[in-house]
């Protein structure tokens, strides 16, 4: 930091330092040779998804980011609530923060390693499913059966 502080206190004088000129930053990476028929410079490219620059306007990614993080921490503090306090508001808001939870990881993992439009809408309704079944499995373990909180008692107990 101390050196592009230097750097730029030099520049503002009028003294431009040798590795610091625009034109030395801006030549390509490979010289081209003139027997070539290549018009252009071999230098790489790298081009962006129009996806995601297509809401960079909006607050959109940064709540969803907060909201994953409140998840988290949640899911953090119901761990202690659900030892202490087991009962039917303890395992239900266990089973919807769980499968948010899961729900949103899952779906990071496929927007990295799914590619391809039809398959990303096969994982997304895949994804979709299993989020479905897993709340209701959890809500129907809670209403038919001991529930989460006390599920893991038992297994601890034994």
């Amino acid at each position: 930091m101390a050196a592009i502080v230097r750097i730029n206190s030099v520049c503002h004088r009028g003294v431009k330092p040798l590795f610091y000129r625009s034109s030395l930053l801006s030549r390509p990476l490979v010289a081209q040779q003139k027997d070539q028929d290549c018009p252009y410079p071999l230098t790489a490219r790298i081009h962006g998804s129009s996806s995601l620059y297509a809401g960079s306007g909006s607050k959109a990614a940064s709540l969803h980011w907060t909201g994953e993080r409140v998840v988290s921490v949640l899911l953090l503090a119901m761990g202690p609530a659900a030892y202490y306090f087991p009962g039917p508001a303890v395992d239900y808001s266990l089973a919807a923060a769980l499968t948010l939870h899961g729900h949103w990881g899952i779906g990071q993992v496929l927007t990295d390693y799914v590619h391809g439009e039809p398959k990303i809408k096969m994982a997304n309704a895949g994804l979709f499913l299993l989020s479905t079944v897993t709340f209701a499995g959890l809500c129907y373990f809670n209403y038919n059966d001991v529930g989460i909180c006390k599920a893991v008692a038992l297994l601890w107990s034994k």
